[in-house]
């Protein structure tokens, strides 16, 4: 159904800041279709349909068969394309609305609680409906606008798109009505969805830490130093809003290092004793290996491995000594504890791998070419605490390794730009 200007119920509804209707039509379409697919945004121009999802249905229809789990997936993929496409159809009349009409169907609104939760593809969708409303101002929030909503709750992706506009500069040295400029609202804890999104505390302080740096960079040196109402730098913020946040990433920090540590400790002790107590027994007379001229080769993969384990798990045991006994002042999160917590899980996982191979040498020196068959089997379970530990810290060990060593926070978007 469509009024004499062509607008269907939904969209007036929406336009006009009702809430219940749109969700009361929405449930009164999927009674009608079960599909939920009755509402004709199509009937829109330059409106694309659900297509988008079922021009691959075949594909998805065996994936749901085959694959467990598939099906949620597919669902939340509709989903997501109908909210879209809805969108786009609210987009339709924002676009022929004035200042006030924008007011009273709460378009300033929506636009700011977009970029507070970082929905980028809503967020672009808005704006290039109607450009006016980059300068959306945030009247609850201290007056602050579109790009410090972003930056004060961490929102890269959404920074990355007003930066790209050509609006960076004309907001990044606004002062809010409490005092605070850009640097003051970088320190601020980022919200929980944000902080949620890294594992672990500290590396959550660790992005607060690069955010609160990149930030820094965009503004000029002298907003270092400027006081906001409370008499508070931006430094002085960023410290007193993350002491919580610095002691639960003390406190991660060391619960896993105590934890590697442990294991590291046990396989120094083990390699440091098979080192001098090697198999069969030495030669009274020589001191040499009883059976060395046996099998050579096997007994250079026991030396060669056992030194390995022994180096590596000492060595992994000094970076988590290191990281019991560190200070944790705040920038250490940005890179000496990542790093030190790199190097002790690389040489932890380096000498469980090298112990498991002295053990296979081991094996093959005791048995001298008798009970053949058992070196497979044998080999195989021996691998299995290697592969087993690379699969449970190989995700925070890649973690890790991004957080400290890959892109700028407000370069990891690169490809963010506005749709034609």
């Amino acid at each position: 159904l469509q009024d004499g200007k062509g607008s269907i119920p939904l969209v007036l509804a929406a336009t006009n800041g009702n809430e219940a209707i749109p969700v009361e039509l929405d449930h009164l379409s999927r009674d009608a279709d079960p599909s939920g697919h009755s509402i004709q945004i199509s009937s829109q121009p330059k409106v694309q349909t659900i297509s988008k999802v079922r021009q691959h249905g075949l594909v998805w229809k065996a994936l749901i068969l085959l694959v467990p789990g598939v099906k949620k997936i597919y669902e939340k993929k509709v989903i997501h394309v109908q909210a879209l496409e809805l969108l786009r159809v609210v987009c339709l009349q924002i676009s022929k609305l004035n200042v006030e009409q924008l007011k009273e169907a709460r378009a300033y609104n929506a636009i700011i609680r977009t970029a507070k939760f970082g929905i980028i593809e809503y967020f672009k969708e808005l704006i290039d409906s109607s450009p006016h409303l980059i300068y959306s101002i945030d009247a609850s929030n201290s007056n602050v606008g579109l790009f410090q909503v972003a930056v004060l709750n961490g929102q890269d992706k959404i920074h990355n798109f007003i930066s790209k506009m050509g609006q960076k500069n004309n907001r990044a040295h606004v002062i809010t009505d409490s005092g605070n400029n850009m640097l003051h609202l970088a320190g601020f804890l980022a919200p929980p969805s944000q902080l949620d999104k890294v594992s672990g505390a500290a590396l959550q302080m660790q992005r607060e830490i690069q955010w609160f740096q990149e930030v820094e960079k965009m503004v000029q040196p002298k907003f270092k130093d400027i006081l906001n109402k409370d008499m508070l730098k931006p430094s002085e913020v960023f410290r007193n809003e993350h002491k919580a946040l610095v002691k639960e990433g003390e406190a991660w920090m060391k619960e896993t290092s105590q934890a590697c540590m442990v294991v590291s400790t046990l396989i120094a002790t083990v390699m440091f004793t098979a080192a001098f107590t090697v198999p069969g027994g030495n030669n009274q007379d020589t001191g040499l290996p009883i059976f060395l001229k046996n099998n050579p080769l096997a007994f250079y993969v026991f030396i060669i491995s056992d030194a390995i384990a022994l180096f590596a798990s000492c060595t992994s045991i000094l970076m988590f000594f290191a990281i019991l006994t560190a200070g944790y002042p705040e920038q250490d999160f940005l890179r000496s504890l990542p790093q030190k917590l790199i190097l002790g899980l690389a040489s932890l996982f380096i000498s469980i791998a090298a112990m498991m191979t002295t053990f296979g040498a081991t094996l093959v020196i005791i048995l001298h070419g008798n009970v053949t068959w058992a070196y497979v089997p044998v080999t195989m379970l021996a691998s299995v605490p290697v592969l087993l530990f690379g699969f449970l810290q190989f995700p925070l060990f890649v973690d890790i390794i991004l957080s400290t060593y890959g892109p700028s926070i407000f370069h990891k978007q690169k490809n963010i730009k506005k749709e034609d």
